[in-house]
């Protein structure tokens, strides 16, 4: 345009020096006058035309800045924002919900405040549509969705599945397709609903990528290992799916790892020195490439959550070591304290910005960072365990999947608004 501008802008110049010429050089008509000072204005708003586009407001998009490689959500960063209360929440009482895992369920386990559940997640710059449970279950009618984790993600999927019950009148004709309890035990759970055809499954996978044996001839302190070049050897079942959720990340610590002899294996070598950042960041780099090589971007979705804010707190106990402390509060916290930040999530986003498969990034970290209400704590199937890693259902993973559905739905035509 700005080629035009000058253009424009040249133009009127031109006509005001001549325009002026005629006025004090020489002696014209009334007519040539008139029509002298109105070819001027002409110009002069041409050029305007030329000129307001520049000053278009900018639309504000993306929940991370696009970039080759990753897709987001379509209208504004969706995880830039702050609780608010709602009174209408919760959306499900887990108590009537049989795919709620009992230890996630802290009212039944005797919790007495429901203020933890009382609580939306609002956008900077726009509205997460209302939860339309009839609308997803149709859009979803025939489809399978496949979670894949933790269990983080098996909260997750328990959330998901609770909130489409909602919607269902024949609350039997929803059911477990083994006949499985909902259990930590068990790594492969399918709930199926009948009426729309519709299967929702996890699948646990802490690591994505397979545990492997202990090699010959490694040190007694290995008990086992994590083979970061192979992806977990379930994966071939999770291709053929509509929407495929990832995370991973809590199993990525010293505690679980190094305390417990497991150690990093990489091309059939031991490698005892390997910081966790970059075991952790070549084992999404086999996933990374798994997805390119075997999953269809046409037919299938996928998205990977990154890191979900902890709110343990340490001390140093009498003998001198660091031990760590659960407080569940009453309200969200009003500061994130440093946790809407996370080394994990930073890999995850780094990575799934490399890849040429669109990547749906579910940024729930600076969510989440506010929430040291939302905590299991001591309101557990194991009371003697405070928890502050998992939520209590219904709760924060509910959250998680308003913004999963809204993104479906958009996926049919609508839009965050």
């Amino acid at each position: 345009m700005r080629p035009l501008f000058k253009r424009g802008v040249s133009f009127a110049c031109q006509m005001v020096t001549d325009h002026c010429k005629v006025r004090v050089f020489g002696p014209i008509n009334g007519f040539t006058a008139m029509g002298s000072l109105f070819s001027f204005l002409v110009a002069i708003t041409c050029a305007c035309l030329f000129v307001l586009p520049i000053f278009e407001p900018a639309i504000y998009t993306s929940e991370i800045p696009k970039t080759s490689g990753l897709n987001s959500m379509r209208t504004c960063n969706v995880f830039e924002g702050s609780w608010i209360p709602e009174e209408s929440y919760p959306l499900y009482n887990a108590s009537q919900c049989p795919f709620a895992e009992r230890g996630f369920n802290c009212l039944a386990n005797g919790r007495r405040d429901r203020g933890y559940t009382k609580w939306r997640w609002k956008p900077k710059h726009c509205d997460i549509p209302q939860f339309d449970v009839l609308a997803i279950l149709e859009y979803l009618r025939g489809k399978r969705i496949v979670f894949v984790g933790d269990s983080l993600s098996r909260t997750q999927w328990e959330s998901f599945i609770c909130m489409l019950m909602t919607g269902v009148d024949d609350k039997r004709s929803v059911y477990e397709i083994n006949g499985n309890q909902i259990t930590k035990q068990i790594r492969f759970l399918s709930v199926g609903f009948s009426s729309y055809n519709l299967r929702v499954d996890f699948y646990r996978s802490a690591f994505l990528v397979q545990p492997g044996p202990v090699p010959k001839r490694a040190p007694k302190r290995v008990k086992s290992t994590i083979r970061l070049d192979k992806l977990d050897d379930i994966s071939k079942e999770w291709i053929d799916s509509d929407f495929l959720i990832f995370n991973s990340g809590h199993w990525w610590t010293p505690t679980k790892l190094f305390e417990m002899g497991c150690y990093f294996q990489h091309g059939g070598s031991l490698k005892l020195g390997m910081p966790i950042a970059s075991a952790f960041k070549a084992a999404l780099n086999t996933w990374a490439s798994w997805v390119e090589s075997n999953v269809n971007p046409n037919r299938t979705s996928v998205f990977f959550r990154t890191f979900e804010s902890s709110h343990w707190s340490d001390f140093a106990c009498f003998s001198g070591r660091r031990r760590n402390s659960c407080k569940v509060t009453r309200r969200p916290s009003s500061k994130t304290n440093g946790r809407d930040k996370s080394s994990i999530s930073d890999i995850i986003m780094k990575v799934a910005k490399q890849m040429a498969f669109p990547i749906h990034m579910l940024h729930v970290t600076p969510m989440g960072a506010f929430r040291s209400d939302a905590h299991v704590g001591t309101w557990s199937d194991n009371p003697s365990v405070p928890d502050c890693s998992h939520w209590c259902l219904p709760g924060v993973p509910d959250m998680w999947n308003e913004i999963l559905f809204s993104y479906m739905l958009s996926k049919n035509g609508e839009l965050f608004q």
